[in-house]
């Protein structure tokens, strides 16, 4: 299909502390036990899509990266790795490794996206409308637990993430106007120019940006070079292609020929009337490209995944919780596990204790032991954990090598690599950095456990 694929793998995502720490680059956070880049890397396989650059912001989030990379996918892929400075953005990080993109068109996915989304149809949609950029949406996903956790609640609690707002044509293949809820909440502006060409609009506070794109590299460069203050590709780059559709910038102007206005008038004439003889309806863009205005334009396109796929990003604290939830969930054929008859993972490898439960929707890693009369509700329990007798485990995710002693009641929480809980620690809705330990018989809730 000619395209080259981008991934932005981030580096020590601020707003995911104390998840992420100097081992754990965002791009390793597990889920299901698993770097959650591992599922964007599959995705791109299952498309046929194997020859990679992995962008990394820092180089020691790189090293990290490609170290698990070079373990992970020898044989299966190729990818390449590009540390980039810190904190550029993704505008940013893109412009720093301008150099390496030679390809037609540029495939862009997310590092941290988890989904089921096949980004080989989006790659379809981009070169079948002929589009400078091609934005993947899809549903907005619903946030918190199931039941009692993070974000606590019942069912009736949910709710969707921070969304965006989608203008759409009537046909749904083009994207009109995109704006983010923060923006809405100030004053929102819709190019007249647009809604007119196009004819209505629908406006859309369902569907979310995944931050799967395809653009033609040239138009990509061109505004990356023309926009040096760009930072960031949905914020910045997406909206400007948007706003300047019907008076493109990023295709040079064409010269007319006039005769008194008729030469010009006969032309477009022609090209009016080519256009509506096709079999397939034109565009808007091609209709008023043949106008009198005789501006050239360029087509910012969507592909809308089906209700029914799953498609969430983890770039927060809370986005992490749910995608865990979720994958040894209902999503759980993203896993890349098979779960028992009892809807749960326990590795053969794994002891578990006189009474001890592990219900559905649990994964209990290699190595890991449970001690006597532990209950596993909803959770993900990392390899090698030590979890003492009478603990409860709710709605929680225990990354690898940590211990739990005697009594712990930990609920909405997550407890990193290494880290320590004494005996008859009572955790709710909490974090605890890598290596930390709670000293014994506390009862926190909402805190962060870290390190000055």
């Amino acid at each position: 299909m000619d395209f080259q694929v981008v991934i932005l793998a981030g580096g020590f995502s601020s707003n995911l502390q104390p998840l992420v720490s100097k081992e754990v680059p965002k791009a390793l956070l597990p889920v299901a036990n698993r770097p959650v880049l591992s599922y964007a890397l599959d995705l791109l396989e299952s498309s046929n899509l194997k020859d990679l650059i992995v962008v990394v912001e820092g180089e020691d989030a790189a090293l990290k990266v490609g170290g698990w990379i070079s373990s992970a996918c020898v044989d299966r892929l190729h990818v390449e790795v590009a540390a980039v400075a810190e904190n550029v953005g993704t505008a940013g990080a893109l412009r720093a490794i301008a150099h390496h993109l030679n390809a037609k068109d540029i495939l862009i996915v997310s590092g941290d996206i988890v989904s089921d989304v096949s980004p080989g149809a989006v790659a379809a949609t981009h070169r079948r409308h002929d589009a400078s950029v091609t934005a993947m949406l899809c549903a907005e996903p619903v946030s918190g637990p199931s039941e009692s956790g993070v974000a606590g609640g019942k069912d009736k609690t949910k709710k969707p993430a921070c969304y965006d707002i989608i203008g759409l044509d009537s046909s749904k293949q083009f994207l009109l106007h995109i704006a983010t809820e923060a923006e809405i909440k100030k004053d929102t502006r819709v190019k007249k120019s647009i809604l007119c060409a196009a004819g209505k609009m629908e406006i859309r506070s369902d569907l979310m940006d995944s931050h799967i794109y395809a653009f033609k590299r040239s138009v990509l460069q061109k505004v990356l070079d023309q926009k040096p203050t760009f930072r960031s590709l949905k914020q910045d780059v997406l909206p400007y292609l948007v706003r300047t559709q019907l008076r493109s910038e990023v295709f040079p102007e064409e010269k007319t020929v006039e005769d008194n206005g008729k030469n010009n008038m006969q032309s477009n004439e022609v090209v009016l009337s080519q256009i509506l003889s096709n079999a397939s309806l034109p565009s808007f863009h091609q209709v008023y490209e043949s106008g009198l205005n005789s501006r050239k334009t360029h087509k910012c396109c969507v592909y809308i995944a089906d209700e029914s796929k799953y498609c969430v990003r983890l770039n927060s604290i809370q986005a992490f919780m749910d995608v865990n939830r979720d994958v040894i969930g209902d999503a759980n054929h993203l896993s890349g596990y098979s779960f028992s008859s009892h809807h749960n993972i326990v590795h053969p490898s794994a002891e578990l204790g006189s009474k001890t439960t592990v219900g559905p929707h649990c994964m209990l890693g290699e190595g890991s032991q449970v001690g006597d009369k532990c209950s596993v509700k909803r959770s993900v329990i990392g390899r090698h954990c030590r979890i003492g007798s009478n603990v409860k485990v709710v709605n929680s995710v225990v990354m690898d090598h940590a211990t739990i002693g005697d009594g712990c009641s930990i609920q909405g929480s997550v407890i990193c690599s290494n880290a320590q809980l004494q005996e008859r620690v009572a955790l709710r809705d909490c974090q605890v950095e890598a290596g930390y330990v709670v000293y014994a018989g506390g009862e926190h809730k909402g805190e962060t456990f870290a390190r000055k």
